[in-house]
């Protein structure tokens, strides 16, 4: 059994930040789940311009306001506390967050812990794993 708190996993490794979110990954590749769970907080006034080419994400909002826009064809979604969104098709999508947003995120498949997005606002395969 595995049992983690998110207040130890953001006093470690796990948390990671960049420029408008951090995201504490709770569940990573090396524990053998074939899946990463996060918290992520996106930062009120932050946009990002995201592409998971390798990675499937699920979101469900725990808390604050936003949307996501699909870039293919201009939809808008909101985002509240209660919803879900599901990237399912390696959208690319833009993240609005209208107030500081809490997330808990999914990836499939799993996160290594290091990753940051990369210029095409994807994760790559394969980085640096956190050492507990």
């Amino acid at each position: 059994m595995i049992v983690r708190r998110l207040k130890d996993a953001e006093a470690s490794g796990r948390m990671i930040k960049s420029e408008g979110w951090d995201s504490t990954r709770l569940l990573l590749k090396n524990d053998n789940m074939g899946f990463s769970f996060h918290i992520t907080t996106i930062y009120r006034g932050a946009e990002l311009h995201l592409h998971y080419q390798n990675h499937l994400e699920s979101v469900y909002c725990i808390s604050g306001r936003g949307e996501v826009e699909t870039v293919a064809d201009g939809q808008v979604y909101p985002i509240e506390p209660g919803t879900i969104y599901v990237l399912d098709q390696n959208d690319k999508h833009i993240l609005r967050g209208f107030e500081e947003m809490k997330l808990a995120c999914v990836f499939n498949p799993p996160l290594h812990g290091k990753e940051v997005h990369n210029a095409e606002g994807a994760y790559p395969l394969e980085a640096e794993e956190v050492k507990d």
